[in-house]
Formats: structure tokens, sequence, C-alpha cells
């Protein structure tokens, strides 16, 4: 018999009790439909677009259980904060937009030039606010953040990225400009946001309810290609002015995190990470490191998996959920088609309740 549907406010009261790595009736889990939903053209160019995307992903959802909730993705890519920096733009129908680099070996001493941008009067941060303005006005359901880039993700988007890794080393000292000035402008950037929208659904641009009290959810994917020392110099110090700026901070990176996961952890204010686990080998170093110590977010969409047959969602989640314990823990998977995700929804709830 199908597992009966949870109300809102029971599913963020479980979320939030599980944030804080309380007891829980069922380990959260969430089951997006469908493939890569991304600012490409045609969402990135036409918010009713977005509307039409956001309203039939809803739909499509009526009868999954699981702790997912009607909401809106303003999806803006992640290089909007290297965008109002000066960077060109070329948007295109495959990925989040695409940036154009600034800085290269070349011109390194230009990032003492750079002006950081204001949060409301840039016109590329004006172009958000005129989307958030547009969507809380139409959609009729709240709004989830913008995809917010930790610094590196930001300077590495900035200053030409192979050449951004190796300045970390060769030009330590123009890094650290160029990161102080990002900083200063997402914490900026992100303060206009929360006062802007009006109706917050999480402090994450995916589909998840992330509670208020986690400060901002930050993509950090250029810390899986960084040593420990570098990643503590200049990943940890700038996430962790971010966290004392909201009051915690969620860190995401895709990719094989086991050189930085421990270092992750020194964040200070840090509320929880996020990674996609079939990008992990090495299981073992995130348990050690976080596992019932922080908000455990571990993603596995069914294009993470790759091999090109389809793996047992329900199994891989119940492996996840073996090694590395209830408590914080919370899983985010998809399926193609609303079928598969209604049976995935009834599956996991056997399997993830207590």
């Amino acid at each position: 018999m199908a597992p009966a549907m949870l109300s809102d406010e029971v599913k963020k009261e479980r979320i939030l009790k599980a944030f804080r790595l309380q007891e829980t009736p069922e380990v959260p889990f969430s089951i997006e439909i469908g493939p890569f939903h991304g600012a490409v053209a045609e969402f990135y160019n036409d918010p009713d677009a977005e509307l039409a995307w956001s309203r039939d992903h809803r739909e499509k959802r009526r009868g999954v259980y699981d702790y997912g909730m009607d909401n809106v993705k303003p999806n803006v890519g992640i290089g909007v904060v290297a965008a109002a920096f000066g960077c060109e733009v070329t948007v295109n129908d495959e990925a989040d937009p695409w940036i154009k680099p600034l800085i290269r070996e070349e011109n390194v001493g230009a990032v003492r030039d750079l002006a950081v941008p204001d949060p409301v009067e840039n016109p590329v941060f004006r172009k958000v606010w005129d989307r958030v303005e547009y969507l809380e006005a139409h959609a009729h359901m709240p709004l989830r953040s913008v995809n917010i880039p930790s610094p590196l993700v930001t300077a590495s988007l900035i200053w030409d990225y192979t050449s951004f890794i190796e300045g970390l080393m060769l030009y330590p000292e123009e890094a650290h400009i160029l990161l102080e000035k990002i900083t200063e402008a997402t914490i900026g950037f992100i303060r206009e946001q929360f006062r802007r929208i009006k109706n917050l659904f999480s402090i994450s641009h995916e589909m998840w309810h992330v509670p208020r009290e986690g400060g901002i959810r930050i993509s950090d994917d250029t810390a899986a290609l960084l040593s420990p020392g570098l990643y503590r110099e200049f990943g940890v110090r700038y996430n962790s002015m971010i966290a004392d700026a909201f009051g915690g901070v969620v860190v995401h990176s895709c990719g094989d995190v086991r050189n930085v996961v421990e270092a992750m952890m020194e964040t200070r204010n840090l509320k929880g990470l996020d990674f996609t686990i079939p990008q992990n080998p090495d299981w073992d170093v995130i348990r050690r490191a976080a596992a019932g110590k922080t908000a455990l977010y571990l993603r596995h969409f069914y294009w993470d998996h790759g091999g090109g047959g389809k793996t047992d969602l329900a199994a891989y989640s119940k492996r996840i959920l073996d090694y590395f314990g209830r408590a914080g823990l919370f899983i985010q998977t998809s399926t193609e088609t609303p079928e598969e995700a209604v049976a995935l929804g009834d599956e996991l709830h056997r399997i993830l309740s207590t």
C-alpha cells in the first residue's frame, strides 16, 4: 500500500530535525523527474518558460512520496557574480551560460584594477532582481535561492581556469586580492537577494528545502581539484567569511572530494556538506570526516551513475544509508519518468523509515 502523503509542514519539521542531527522517522529524500534543468537559453532568456517548466514538474510529481515541495528555481546560472565583474556571457543550449575570463597569466596584475560590483545597481545583478520580481509576481510558489558560486568558483571563471589553479601557487598575492573582492561582492549579492525574495523556499538553488538557519548554500566545485593546503588557504578562508556573514554555510562540491573533505569540515559555522556521491570512490574518508557531525546531502541523480545501464536507485540509496548512518543524512535522486518516481518514492519510504 502506498504511504500517506506528508504535508509541507511535516516535511519541513522533519527536515529541520535532520538538519540539526536529531532523530527523525525516516531519512529525508527527494526525487526529481527528467534530465538536467539548467540555465540554458530557453529558460535563461524567458522567465515564462521557467514558470512553465516549474508548473509542469509540479504536475509530474503529483503522487510522488518524498520530501520535495512546490517551488521555483530562479535559474540564472553559476556565473552571475563573474558576469557582474565584467566577464562576457554566452548563453547557449547546452549548459549554464559560458563565461569568458578577464584574467590570464599575461595580465595577472589586472586583478588590482577590478572594481567590486554594486549589489543593487550593477546591470547583471539588476537583471537577476528583475527576474526575481517577475517570478514572485507570477509563480504563486516560493522561490529557491539563486545558485551562489563560492569565491573559488567565481575566481576560476574570472581568471582562466587552468591558469588560476596554477596561479594559486605562482601568484598567491594576486589570487588573494581577487578572492577578497569576490567574497565582498558575493556577500553583498546574497544580502540583496535575501532582501528582495519575499517568499524564500530554501537557501539552496536545488529542489531541497534547506532551512534558513543554514545560512546559505554555495557551489564550490573547484575544491575537488585542490590539495588540502591550497583549499584551506584559498577555499576555507573565504567560505568562512560568507558563513560568518549569514550565520552558516552549506558547501557543495561535485567531483572527488577525498583530498579536501577534512579541510571543508574546518569551515567556520559549517552547517552541511553536499556531494555527488557516485563521483566519490572513497566513501570512507567522507564518513570519517563528516557523517553524524554535520548535515550530509548525498546526491545520485539517475544520470550521475553513467555506464549506459540503469542503476537500481533504491538499492544504491540503501547502500548510502547503511554506510553513512541516519544522523543528518539527506538523499537526493531522480528518475526519467513520473511512473518511475512514484515507484521509487514508495520503495525509499520502506527503506529509509525507522
